[in-house]
């Protein structure tokens, strides 16, 4: 049986080695520090992101990078947007050239502005740039662990090179689809945290399922803008990738966005919150700056993105960032949509 590789012992990561070894694959699963492999392999779970999760026998975990990835036909990395690089960079000298590799990272670095897959098609061999590929969707994995049905979204530039990953990927509970817009796919994953962090404010401040489908709406509008700004096609943030994550982030109480910023509403300092998150990351928080910043560099107008900026990093208070977005100019709805 073919070797799968996981970057990554993170809740998604820890999630997708458990859905792929129940397959049938044999699995390594890289973790960051020599301890945090001992302690996965010896109690056979990840007793801090998924306890009583336990490891089939095709499941081994390792902290050495060469051996994780050696021989394997597929690595999928798992890992924090902002350590996307550093993991790279420690796999690149063992890279193989027929080796296929996920980023199931959603986020954007702040430094570079880049997307996962253009910080792979960086840091690791130029062999490795036409079987990059990204994962994304509506994929709460909690949710994936227990068992329930679920739908990805997996984007390559190539149909064939998507295909092999969706047969590695797909079972009768998550069922994975192909894309080959890798840049839609990207942002719709990315992009979706930062209105979740809106929707939790909208949450905490009880303005009512109006104000938060309103808010989702006029926030997929911003993420079409400027993903079509940047190369995707708009129908992507229609589907799985776009619309689908964005609802499923939006509403889940195990949405740690939304959780963020319903938090803030309700008057908790932002560094407090994230310490309280138990060494996980919001990816929206990070996310925000760099969408910013890329829709300052393009001349896109990004109100709700503005507004997150201005409550996360400048001490605006929700309720002033609330009624500026209701306060705007009368406009058309479509508006929103042309450059």
């Amino acid at each position: 049986m073919d070797k799968i590789a996981v970057i990554g012992a993170t809740t998604w990561g820890t999630t997708l080695a458990l859905l792929i070894a129940r397959k049938g694959f044999d699995v390594c699963l890289w973790a960051r520090t020599p301890e945090e492999g001992l302690d996965l392999a010896k109690h056979g779970q990840n007793r801090r992101r998924l306890p009583g999760k336990k490891f089939p026998s095709n499941l081994w975990v390792t902290s050495v990078p060469s051996g994780a990835i050696a021989g394997a036909e597929l690595v999928i990395l798992a890992v924090p947007s902002q350590k996307m690089r550093e993991n790279a960079k420690i796999l690149s000298p063992f890279w193989q050239e027929d080796m296929l590799v996920v980023s199931a990272a959603k986020g954007l670095e702040i430094k570079t502005l880049a997307r996962m897959s253009q910080v792979l098609e960086e840091e690791l061999p130029r062999a490795a740039y036409r079987n990059i590929c990204v994962l994304s969707g509506p994929n709460l994995a909690l949710e994936i662990a227990k068992g329930l049905p679920a739908t990805t979204v997996v984007a390559a530039r190539d149909e064939a090179t998507a295909k092999r990953v969706q047969e590695i990927l797909m079972t009768s509970q998550f069922r994975v689809y192909t894309n080959t817009d890798i840049i839609g796919v990207e942002l719709g994953g990315a992009l979706k945290n930062i209105i979740a962090l809106g929707v939790g404010m909208a949450d905490g401040l009880q303005s009512g399922d109006n104000a938060k489908a309103a808010f989702i709406t006029r926030g997929l509008a911003e993420i079409t803008r400027l993903g079509v700004a940047l190369g995707a096609n708009p129908l992507t943030f229609a589907g799985l990738a776009g619309l689908g994550d964005l609802v499923a982030t939006c509403y889940s109480k195990l949405s740690r966005n939304r959780r963020v910023g319903e938090e803030l509403a309700k008057g908790r300092r932002l560094q407090e919150i994230i310490n309280s998150l138990d060494g996980q990351v919001a990816e929206g928080v990070p996310t925000t700056v760099a969408a910013r910043r890329l829709a300052l560099q393009l001349g896109i107008e990004m109100p709700i993105i503005e507004g997150m900026y201005k409550v996360l990093f400048e001490g605006y208070a929700v309720t002033d960032a609330a009624a500026e977005l209701m306060g705007r100019p009368a406009t058309s709805e479509l508006a929103m949509l042309s450059h």
